[in-house]
Formats: C-alpha cells, sequence, structure tokens
C-alpha cells in the first residue's frame, strides 16, 4: 500500500525543513566568524556554484527532456530560495 498524498506531503516536508537546519548550521559555523560582508559573499558564491551545477551537470536517467528540466528548475528555485534565507546573525 503507498502512502498516502497527507503522508508524502509531510514527509516532504520535514525532509526540506531537517535539510534547511542542518545546511544553516553549517553555513553559519564555517562563515561566520569573517564578518558579515564575507558571510553574505559565501552565501551567494554557494547559490551561483550549486544552480550552475544543477543546470549542467544533473542527469536524470530514464525522464524525458520535459521532466527533467523541470526538476533541474525545481532544483535550481530550492537552492536560490533556501539560501536567500540565510542571515547573518550577530550573535
Amino acid at each position: 500500500m503507498s502512502p498516502d498524498k497527507n503522508e508524502l506531503q509531510a514527509i516532504n516536508t520535514a525532509w526540506q525543513i531537517a535539510i534547511q537546519e542542518i545546511l544553516r548550521m553549517v553555513i553559519r559555523d564555517m562563515y561566520h566568524g569573517s564578518g558579515e560582508e564575507a558571510f553574505k559573499t559565501h552565501i551567494k558564491r554557494i547559490e551561483e556554484a550549486a544552480v550552475d551545477s544543477i543546470r549542467t551537470d544533473l542527469r536524470l536517467r530514464g525522464t524525458d527532456e520535459w521532466t527533467e528540466v523541470l526538476v533541474k528548475e525545481r532544483a535550481s528555485n530550492f537552492v536560490t530560495t533556501l539560501l536567500t534565507s540565510f542571515t547573518y546573525d550577530r550573535a
């Protein structure tokens, strides 16, 4: 029996929150010490590299071109949304 739509949505949301919090802590720990401007520069560099990698290197075997383009677009949007949500915490 396959999970129902609500369960799949809950799993997806939980996964996104977990990944976001892990990345937030890793990025904060890695880049916080250099100051706010350096932090923002690192975030932008990570975003650009991730989106570029998704668009050029992601190969989805067994999918049609439309599906591949859609997945790349959504993954790129997710990266941008996630990374631009990170703020420099002065505390």
